[in-house]
C-alpha cells in the first residue's frame, strides 16, 4: 500500500527502491507466511460464525497455507492469494495468484472481493493505516475483512513488555519481520478511519505463559483461559458497508 510522501529516491527502479525492496523480501521469508494451527482454526471458526462466501481473497498468502484451506472450505466461489513471493508451483490451478509488495496497492481494480482475509500481515507492513486502506478499496460493498496479529494485551505480552521494553512478539529474534505492533484500539481506528464498521474483536483461546511459551495457559486451567489475555493472537473483523 503507498504511503503518502514516498521520496522519489525510493521509486521503483532506484538504488534505494532495489534496497527496499530486496530488504522487505529478506524479512518476509523470516515466517514464508506460515502461521499456527491455533490461528488458522480460530480464523476458519470465525469465517463460519460470519457466513463468509464469494470471492475470497488471502492477503499476505506466503506459500499459500491457508489459501488451500480456504478452496478446501469450498465456502467460496474463488479463491485468489497475494504476496511478494511468486505462486507456488504446488498451488492449485483453481487458485489465482496476485505477486505484488503488500506495502504498495495490489494490481486489482477495486471492489474485487467479498472477503480479505490477511492472517498475522499486518504487523509485517510499515503504514497499518494505508494497509487498511488497501483492504477496504479491495473489498465490494457489504464485504468483510478479517485480520489476526500478535495480541499485544495478552498477560505474556504485557509482562514482556514490563521486564524486557517491548511485546513480546516484537524483540530482537522477531525482528525485522514483525515491525508493527498494535493494540486493539489501534485496530479499531485504522479501520475505523478506513470506512469500515462493525468492528468485532475475537481471540485465538491459545495462549503461552510468560517465559515458558510451550507451556499454555490452556494446559493449565483449561478453556476457563482464554479470551484477551489469555491468547497469543487477536482476531479482528470488519465490514464495509453499502
Amino acid at each position: 500500500m503507498q504511503s503518502a510522501g514516498r521520496n522519489a529516491e525510493d521509486a521503483p527502479g532506484t538504488l534505494a527502491g532495489n534496497d527496499l525492496r530486496a530488504q522487505r523480501r529478506a524479512a518476509s521469508e523470516q515466517s514464508m507466511g506460515i502461521s499456527d494451527e491455533a490461528i488458522y482454526s480460530a480464523i476458519e471458526r470465525r469465517l463460519i460464525a460470519l457466513g463468509a462466501a464469494g470471492d475470497a481473497l488471502d492477503f499476505g498468502a506466503g506459500t499459500g497455507q491457508l489459501t488451500r484451506r480456504l478452496q478446501r472450505s469450498h465456502r467460496f466461489r474463488t479463491v485468489a492469494g497475494a504476496d511478494l513471493y511468486p505462486r507456488a508451483a504446488d498451488l492449485d490451478p483453481g487458485i489465482a495468484w496476485i505477486e505484488g509488495d503488500l506495502n504498495d496497492l495490489l494490481p486489482c481494480a477495486p471492489s474485487s472481493f467479498d472477503l480479505v482475509v490477511a492472517a498475522e500481515v499486518i504487523e509485517h507492513l510499515e503504514n497499518p493505516r494505508a494497509v487498511c486502506r488497501e483492504l477496504f478499496r479491495l473489498l465490494r460493498p457489504d464485504g468483510q475483512v478479517l485480520l489476526s496479529t500478535p495480541n499485544n494485551e495478552s498477560w505474556r505480552s504485557l509482562v514482556a513488555l514490563l521486564v524486557r521494553g517491548h511485546f513480546v512478539a516484537f524483540g530482537e529474534t522477531s525482528y525485522p519481520a514483525h515491525i508493527t505492533a498494535l493494540t486493539r484500539l489501534d485496530l479499531a481506528r485504522a479501520l475505523t478511519e478506513a470506512g469500515f464498521r462493525q468492528i468485532a474483536f475475537g481471540f485465538t483461546d491459545v495462549g503461552g505463559l510468560p517465559g515458558l511459551p510451550s507451556r499454555t495457559w490452556q494446559s493449565l486451567f483449561g478453556a476457563w483461559a482464554g479470551g484477551l489475555r489469555f491468547s497469543d493472537n487477536v482476531i479482528v473483523t470488519a465490514r464495509k458497508e453499502r
